[in-house]
């Protein structure tokens, strides 16, 4: 799948987002190595901390649906009525970040930071975190 594909299906993922609060909205789109796409948005609570991210959303679901191997995900993501000529790069939080190391590998794996399907930026997970801390660690 090319990345301008993936990238569509984050923009869908992106409709279903749920952010009365912050009102920024999330898409992310995971590719399996099989080629499946699994969509998540951002899901928000009063509460705040139980909140779920996109991406996390995307893995999850990919997750519980027996999926471990992941090639790339893309992400998408504006504050509510930002027209899509306006949206700007928005990079994963730590904790994502954290969960794609659990599951993925550090250098193959590319996180997809997109404005449009024609412009992104493309990273190795490993690029945006270094030093990471994965089960290897607790050997």
């Amino acid at each position: 799948m090319k990345y301008n594909e993936l990238i569509k299906e984050a923009f869908i993922a992106r409709k279903s987002s749920y952010a009365p609060f912050s009102h920024f909205h999330v898409g992310a789109a995971l590719l399996t190595s099989d080629g499946k796409v699994y969509r998540g948005c951002n899901i928000e609570s009063a509460a705040y901390t139980p909140s779920c991210c996109a991406e996390r959303t995307a893995f999850f679901k990919a997750i519980s649906s027996d999926e471990r191997d992941f090639k790339a995900i893309a992400i998408v993501a504006a504050a509510a009525n930002t027209p899509q000529d306006k949206y700007e790069y928005c990079a994963p939080c730590g904790v994502c970040r954290q969960v794609m190391a659990e599951f993925c590998d550090l250098d193959e794996f590319k996180v997809i930071l997109a404005k449009n399907e024609e412009e992104y930026k493309a990273y190795s997970l490993n690029e945006l975190i270094p030093l990471s801390f994965t089960g290897k660690d607790l050997d």
